[in-house]
């Protein structure tokens, strides 16, 4: 009974933050289930990644920078029913994270409750299930907290227990795209998909190599923000130095 109560307070609290931005009909919200366990493991993942069109925008965030930064783009080819969300952690501890979703039937999210080690990114795998056609209504709704005590709390009690105010929510909208294609031979399609293929790989790492250039300049900057202060302590001892020495200088001499 308690948690059917926690699931209908859950799907009220979600349905009335969507409703004040969709004017549409109201669709029923819940938390987002787990999505089939991969079935060969690590690689088949990996493999989804690859296929997936990687993200081009990113919103900087008090917990975590989410790329895209505003939508999802969705179509009809096979290589437009899958969305890359990067989930990147920039504070100093562990950050746990969710996704919702407005259509939890149409949408598969891999993974949609997990956390991100300081410094880490997380790639999650939003995919359309089924025979699902993604519509403009669609919303999803990133939440991450951070987590003090990360080795002895459960995700479940610890989404429970944070206040919230210090959850950090993220929306992204979904965008369906035309699926209008022109007549070509099958050798001409495989062409455009190898070259489509390549590119969304060097996409996603150029990326990262993004990513990890930000980090690297906020080390810079912090280091920079010490060298001055050294440099600061360094001439308040040197001008305590030379007062000394004149105090000296001065005492020793006749009267």
């Amino acid at each position: 009974m308690e948690s059917k109560e926690g699931e209908m307070e859950s799907r009220d609290t979600l349905e009335s933050s969507f409703n004040s931005e969709i004017v549409a009909k109201p669709k029923k919200v819940n938390f987002l289930e787990d999505s089939l366990r991969s079935e060969d493991g690590e690689r088949d993942t990996n493999m989804r990644v690859k296929r997936v069109r990687n993200p081009q925008t990113t919103f900087k965030g008090l917990l975590l920078d989410v790329s895209p930064a505003e939508e999802l783009s969705f179509g009809s080819g096979e290589n437009e029913r899958k969305c890359l969300i990067i989930l990147s952690n920039v504070t100093k501890n562990q950050v746990a994270f969710k996704v919702r979703t407005t259509a939890p039937e149409k949408y598969r999210v891999k993974p949609s409750s997990s956390s991100c080690e300081p410094g880490a990114s997380v790639d999650i795998v939003v995919s359309l299930h089924g025979g699902s056609q993604a519509s403009p209504q669609d919303r999803f709704l990133i939440m991450a907290a951070e987590m003090e005590n990360a080795g002895s709390q459960e995700l479940a009690q610890f989404w429970k227990e944070v206040p919230k105010n210090k959850v950090m929510e993220h929306r992204l909208h979904c965008h369906v795209q035309d699926s209008v294609k022109p007549a070509a031979n099958s050798r001409r399609d495989s062409l455009l998909e190898t070259s489509t293929s390549g590119q969304q790989e060097l996409n996603t790492a150029l990326m990262r190599v993004m990513v990890c250039n930000s980090r690297l300049e906020q080390k810079m900057n912090s280091c920079l923000w010490v060298q001055k202060v050294l440099t600061g302590l360094v001439l308040v001892l040197l001008v305590l130095n030379l007062q000394c020495l004149y105090l000296l200088g001065t005492a020793q001499r006749p009267c």
